[in-house]
């Protein structure tokens, strides 16, 4: 138990010195991109006079230096204060918390497709290895590596949408139509397919390949032999032994796919409208809504640091040796 706490004790310091550092970078790196957002604001109005310009600059505190708005920025972000939006006159937060539960809701989906996918299509190349079902799974899996995912989802959105009509093509539910809650939700699944699959193509190809490695590596120790030869069914060996040593390589990557999954999700949801935070950053790069923007990659960065916790404790689970790193 104290074991436990002490981990999650450093865990904590290392996540809030984390987010610290990354707060610094993004007002550092945002500081450094070209262009007033006053005048921009301004312009987009229809009133870029130098009136108007000065008073966007002192309601949003950007006549001060850069040093006093650094620190006002650190002050608000420790408060849970991610500031107003330039364009919307809105707190950055709530906007952000109008969009979150789509993006985690793409970002999940995609996360747990891919990896009952990648380990299945793993299972079946390992069965087969050497096998015409083992290159098609590897040739399968090297055209998903290569293919661009706003490529493939536009590909599926031809195929399963305009050709066949299966699945609605964009957005996030059917607009004018009543549903019972069971048929909202049937109506969510259904526009949730097409990008919660092309955001996972990517990462279903590297599971593939990741578990088909380890399966064959774990195939060679020595308490499979030994299983093996005392007569132990295959299906067994597979489910209770191999499994568990060769998922851990799958385990481990999952942390290292959570910053690239979550920036995979601004062109999916570009490509399909879907109304979460990628849309929303797009946006706010046009726009040069900097507060925003700023949000945005705070609220996301702290999202990977959970992922990568939740990674941690999963290889814990699948292999206690393994222990969390901290």
């Amino acid at each position: 138990m104290k074991a436990t706490l002490s981990i999650a004790l450093r865990w904590l310091v290392k996540a809030i010195l984390f987010v610290f550092v990354l707060a610094s970078l993004n007002f550092l790196l945002i500081q450094l991109v070209p262009g007033d957002p006053a005048l921009v604001f301004a312009g987009s109005s229809g009133a870029a006079d130098q009136q108007m310009i000065n008073q966007i600059r002192a309601e949003f505190h950007l006549d001060r230096p850069v040093w006093a708005q650094y620190i006002d920025y650190i002050l608000r972000t420790a408060r849970f204060d991610l500031g107003t939006s330039f364009q919307h006159g809105r707190p950055v937060w709530d906007m952000i918390a109008e969009r979150l539960g789509a993006t985690l809701l793409l970002t999940g989906s995609a996360w747990g497709l891919s990896i009952a996918v990648g380990v299945a299509l793993g299972l079946v190349s390992m069965r087969y290895v050497g096998r015409w079902p083992d290159m098609l799974v590897s040739s399968l899996a090297l055209f998903l590596y290569a293919a661009p995912s706003f490529w493939l989802g536009l590909i599926f959105v031809l195929v399963f949408s305009i050709w066949l009509g299966w699945l609605p093509a964009f957005g996030v539910g059917t607009i004018g139509v009543e549903h019972s809650m069971l048929g909202a939700v049937l109506d969510k699944l259904r526009h949730l397919i097409l990008p919660a699959l092309t955001l996972a193509t990517f990462y279903i190809a590297i599971y593939a390949r990741l578990m088909r490695g380890g399966l064959l590596a774990v195939a060679q120790l020595d308490h499979i032999k030994t299983a093996r030869a005392k007569g132990v069914p295959q299906i067994r060996i597979v489910t209770h032994h191999m499994i568990r040593g060769a998922i851990l390589p799958v385990v481990t990557y999952l942390g290292f796919h959570a910053t690239t999954l979550i920036s995979g999700a601004v062109l999916v949801e570009t490509v399909f409208a879907w109304p979460g935070l990628g849309r929303l950053t797009f946006d706010a790069i046009l726009q040069r809504n900097y507060p925003l923007l700023m949000g945005i990659l705070l609220v996301t960065s702290v999202l990977v640091i959970l992922l990568n916790a939740l990674t941690d404790l999963l290889l814990r689970a699948v292999d206690p040796r393994t222990g969390v790193s901290a």
